[in-house]
């Protein structure tokens, strides 16, 4: 409450529940109850003050959610119920907690669930929290964890690629695995050497995005992982910059590049969207919404998937040149997935690496904590699988090097001194 900007949608709001009816549509208010170190009380004051504001427009919260840093006691809801005009039980403690995968056990706990049932008319059934349960023990008590490092434009701000990590963290709760994201500068790669943090990932991932910018940094990352065999995940921007990477670096085409930062590059591996024939159909010039792909046996992507035929969620305007398929494809480059016109570049593969993919489209907005996307989770279990090879690579290394030598006591050196 506050923010001119929210004004339109509160009015929706408003609306909705009018168009539906009142026992149809529930109005549930997330506020927040600070506590206040100096006085050592919790203040319920910006509740009663945001609620009057909504009351003021027509809106009428049933439920609240009181955001708060410990337990509310029960005198203060019942204080909060009497000032705000809901009913007690209505007043939920949401306290905060280690993971926000969390919540549902916090808020089932508070009763949350039965009362939204009971608000609404809705059937009640017994309670089964056990996937729930299941997730917060995995993300508090995993097996091990890995390093993904995240090669971005806009890694300045951790939230521009929030349904990307919150993906690769669904990723490592499906294999029992915590996963730590490292962010790099794109455009830190584009000077001279590698940043530790990328030598020491498990796994690299270069996400979307517009724009020039950092590109030339996103290629040096993708040839790294391409001729390091570090697991490598490239999606919408990255798929076409893996594209790009290993048109100029394997098949010698030095000058490949997208018209999206080169508009006259001798070599245009990646072109925009409305280049294609009757492309124009599709209205615009972003390719947007759920589109199908039809997999090649025996693929990563196959495997992952275990269909021959998905549909994901496009947000793009650039495409794979298929004039270029052919010398791509015999210098080792395999496009595992297809729409069934055969129009558009899905997904690309490197058969002789241990797990390089790129698509086209955004995974990330299909993946749920109770079922990770299964290109995140086979993902996840390359980085795992990359990093036990190296640990196992290292010990090998090791137990195949020299015992030491021992030195004798009193052992004259060099000056005459004994050792």
């Amino acid at each position: 409450m506050g923010d001119i900007e929210s004004l339109p949608f509160l009015e929706a709001i408003r609306q909705f529940r009018k168009d539906v009816g009142r026992g149809n549509a529930l109005n549930i208010h997330v506020t927040l109850v600070p506590y206040i170190a100096a006085s050592d009380e919790l203040k319920t004051k910006p509740t009663q003050h945001s609620v009057k504001e909504l009351l003021s427009i027509g809106i009428r919260p049933d439920i609240l959610l009181c955001r708060a840093d410990r337990e509310i006691p029960e005198e203060m809801k019942k204080k909060i119920a009497l000032f705000c005009n809901v009913d007690e039980p209505a007043v939920i403690t949401a306290r905060d907690v280690s993971t926000i995968y969390e919540c549902p056990l916090a808020f089932a706990r508070e009763g949350l669930d039965q009362i939204v049932l009971d608000y609404l008319s809705l059937p009640h059934s017994e309670r089964d929290l056990t996937r729930w349960d299941q997730i917060v023990n995995r993300w508090k008590n995993p097996a091990g964890e890995v390093t993904i490092a995240i090669v971005g434009k806009y890694v300045a701000l951790g939230d521009s690629y929030k349904s990307l990590n919150e993906a690769l963290h669904h990723g490592g709760i499906a294999n029992n695995v915590k996963v730590r994201l490292s962010y790099v500068d794109s455009e830190d790669l584009e000077t001279t050497g590698y940043p530790e943090s990328l030598s020491r990932a498990d796994a690299i991932l270069v996400p979307g995005g517009f724009g020039r910018r950092g590109i030339e940094g996103m290629l040096r990352a993708i040839r790294y992982a391409r001729e390091t065999k570090v697991p490598f995940f490239g999606i919408c921007l990255g798929m076409q910059c893996a594209v790009i990477e290993f048109a100029r670096n394997v098949c010698g085409l030095s000058n490949a590049n997208s018209t999206e930062f080169d508009a006259n590059a001798p070599h245009k591996v990646i072109y925009k969207l409305r280049d294609l024939i009757g492309i124009e159909a599709l209205g615009g010039t972003m390719r947007l919404g759920k589109y199908p792909c039809e997999l090649v046996d025996g693929s990563l992507a196959r495997r992952a998937y275990g269909e021959p035929l998905i549909h994901e969620r496009h947000r793009h305007r650039y495409e794979v040149n298929q004039e270029f398929l052919p010398v791509l494809r015999e210098a080792g480059l395999a496009v595992t997935g297809v729409s069934p016109d055969r129009k558009f570049i899905e997904m690309v593969e490197l058969p002789d690496h241990p797990w390089f993919l790129g698509c086209q489209f955004h995974p990330e907005f299909k993946s749920k904590p109770t079922a990770a996307h299964p290109l995140f989770r086979d993902f996840v279990r390359a980085a795992r699988a990359h990093q036990a090879a190296r640990k196992e690579g290292v010990a090998q290394k090791t137990a195949s090097l020299d015992p030491p030598v021992s030195v004798p006591a009193n052992l004259p050196t060099p000056n005459g001194r004994t050792a």
